[in-house]
C-alpha cells in the first residue's frame, strides 16, 4: 500500500501549479489526447471534472461536445457504495455536490451509461509511472467499477490524465488495481 506520504507529496505538486499553469495543461492535454487517441473516432467517452489540483480535461470535454460526442462523468453509485456510475454530461445538466463536494449530474434511469457502452475513460490520479501504474486518491472508487473491463475484456480504453510533475520513477500494485492503457500529460503519451 503506497504511503500516505508518496501521496501528499504528489498532491503538493500539482496543487503548487498556478492558474496559468492549470490552464495551459489542460489545452495541451487535448493535444496529446487528440494525437494520439484517435478522438475523431471515439464516440462515448467519460472524463471527469477537476479537483485537488488534478490535471482539468475542460478543454476534452468542450472539443467533445463541439463534435457531438457523448460525455460522461463519473458519480457516486446510488446503491453501491464504494462506486461509481457514468452519467451524460451535457452543458445544461442538473448538477449536485457529492459527499466530497465534487459537483456530479444528477443520476436518472435515462442518463446512465453501462461500462460496455463507453469508448474511453480518462481518469484522474495522484502520480503515474511509465508501466502505467496509477495511484489515485486511495478511495479504491475506479479500481472496483472498473473491475468489469478487465473481468469481462469490454474494449472500453483506460487513459490517466496527469501533470508532468506527477511522475514517479515506479509505483507499487496491488491485484486489485486495474491497469490503465495509457497515461496522457501536456507533452507526452505513456502506452502501458
Amino acid at each position: 500500500m503506497p504511503s500516505l506520504n508518496l501521496r501528499l507529496q504528489f498532491r503538493q505538486k500539482r496543487q503548487q501549479l498556478s492558474t496559468a499553469q492549470q490552464h495551459q495543461a489542460s489545452e495541451q492535454v487535448l493535444d496529446t489526447c487528440l494525437q494520439q487517441l484517435h478522438l475523431q473516432q471515439t464516440n462515448t467517452i467519460a472524463c471527469y471534472l477537476a479537483n485537488d489540483g488534478e490535471i482539468d480535461p475542460r478543454c476534452i470535454i468542450e472539443y467533445c461536445w463541439q463534435h457531438q460526442k457523448r460525455v460522461l462523468l463519473p458519480v457516486l453509485h446510488p446503491f453501491s457504495k464504494g462506486h461509481l456510475a457514468f452519467v451524460e454530461y451535457h452543458p445544461n445538466s442538473v448538477m449536485v455536490a457529492n459527499q466530497y463536494g465534487i459537483k456530479e449530474p444528477v443520476i436518472t434511469s435515462r442518463n446512465i451509461c453501462p461500462l460496455a457502452d463507453i469508448d474511453l475513460i480518462m481518469t484522474p490520479l495522484v502520480a503515474f509511472d511509465a508501466a502505467g501504474n496509477r495511484l489515485g486518491m486511495g478511495g479504491g472508487y475506479y479500481d472496483r467499477s472498473l473491475v468489469p473491463i478487465k473481468r469481462d475484456k469490454l474494449n472500453t480504453q483506460l487513459i490517466g490524465l496527469a501533470h508532468t510533475c506527477q511522475q514517479a520513477s515506479s509505483l507499487e500494485t496491488n491485484h486489485w488495481d486495474i491497469p490503465l492503457h495509457g497515461i496522457a500529460t501536456p507533452t507526452q503519451f505513456f502506452k502501458t
